[in-house]
């Protein structure tokens, strides 16, 4: 996956996280850019109002450095992800929160290797908001369906 870097600020609400199950697993590839997106608090599984548009596309998950989206943002796509693979994120990051705009179930993993000894969670497809993860998400992956 290769990389972009743009400068975006963008003031954002919370945005709702979807149900979370233990269990699944998904992958893409992405660029990053530096977008800070402070936002109100929330909470996976909280309804708000989702970032403002363009924070987070229609089709792609988007992971940022720090909670209430703050911080440099990784954007994956399906068309440079291997559906149903882990993907790891680069050595030494993680992120913690996230958008899932991909319309498929995505996974986080505590684990670079998407070991399920570690945390792990599902999160629906087609505009999943979660504006700070239980753990460091280390790697995911994006399941078929």
């Amino acid at each position: 996956p290769a990389g972009s870097t743009d400068a975006a600020a963008a003031p954002a609400p919370a945005g709702s996280a979807g149900s979370a199950a233990h269990g699944a697993s998904a992958g893409p590839a992405g660029s990053t850019d530096a977008a800070a997106a402070p936002a109100p608090a929330g909470s996976a599984g909280s309804a708000a109002a989702a970032p403002s548009a363009g924070a987070c596309s229609a089709g792609q998950l988007c992971l940022w450095e720090r909670p209430r989206y703050g911080g440099p943002r990784t954007v994956h796509e399906l068309a440079g992800t291997d559906v149903d693979s882990c993907v790891p994120l680069p050595s030494g990051t993680s992120a913690q929160a996230l958008a899932n705009r991909t319309g498929r179930p995505v996974t986080t993993y505590q684990s670079a290797e998407c070991g399920e000894t570690g945390e792990f969670d599902t999160y629906p497809g087609g505009g999943t908001w979660v504006p700070q993860t239980p753990y460091r998400v280390r790697a995911f992956k994006i399941w078929e369906r």
